[in-house]
């Protein structure tokens, strides 16, 4: 539906970009969910932040439902206002998760086909981690894919020594903060069903974890093509990257 004027200027009054992912690494993240989501389904977004990436990634899958939540109120209301801006028929309103919750109140629209998290588990408590892999394992479909995206270190090491000093800086800010080992998300990631299938490198020393819900066959909409074109898209776009600050 249609904005007049003066509904588009309060929706943009509203809406914010996000500060979690610069905006010239969005496509970035489009492409990789281009090859590694369904085209068809509903998908649950996360830790949402303003709504700017699920604006993009409706936009990129319009066959997806896409549904946002975050657990903070203002997050939610700039989501609905980036929602309101664009008028996608394909985006929910947001809802409120606190996924250290055993419920999360998205239940009766589970099973999804996918579930991505953007920057989050690092500026988060582990138990925030724990939550989010527990309740992938409930709610994804068999062969349902969860998608990470941020700074990981790999075997204990950081990427690079901007990633070092961003995870010092975080644990600073909160001793409960930093960035996450990907060996470790592996190990609590089995008991729920859920196997890494893929980790692409991403600009500004970022990687994108691809784990998979373990289970029956079903018809399955990512084809090995599928994946593969993601793959090639994102070197296509040059995911060479100079080493960032901030590490996000």
């Amino acid at each position: 539906m249609a904005l007049t004027r003066s509904r588009f200027a309060a929706a943009s009054a509203t809406r914010d970009s996000s500060p979690r992912q610069p905006r010239a690494t969005v496509g970035q993240s489009e492409r990789c969910l281009l090859g590694f989501c369904p085209k068809k389904g509903i998908a649950l977004e996360i830790g949402s932040g303003t709504g700017e990436h699920v604006i993009c990634f409706a936009k990129a899958l319009p066959g997806l439902v896409w549904l946002p939540s975050d657990p903070d109120a203002a997050s939610r209301a700039s989501i609905k206002a980036w929602s309101a801006a664009e008028g996608l028929a394909n985006v929910r309103a947001p809802v409120a998760i606190d996924v250290r919750e055993g419920v999360w109140g998205v239940e009766d629209d589970a099973p999804f086909d996918a579930m991505i998290s953007l920057n989050m588990v690092h500026i988060a408590p582990w138990e925030s981690a724990l939550g989010l892999l527990a309740g992938a394992g409930r709610l994804l479909r068999p062969d349902g894919v969860l998608v990470f995206y941020g700074p990981f270190m790999l075997g204990g090491i950081h990427t690079a020594a901007s990633n070092a000093a961003f995870d010092a800086d975080l644990k600073k800010r909160d001793p409960r903060w930093g960035v996450r080992d990907v060996d470790d998300l592996v190990g609590e990631a089995a008991p729920h069903g859920l196997e890494l299938r893929e980790v692409v490198e991403m600009p500004v020393n970022n990687l994108s974890l691809v784990f998979v819900k373990a289970g029956p066959p079903v018809p399955a909409s990512i084809t090995p093509a599928v994946w593969q074109l993601g793959r090639e898209l994102i070197k296509a776009s040059g995911s060479g990257s100079p080493e960032s600050a901030s590490g996000t």
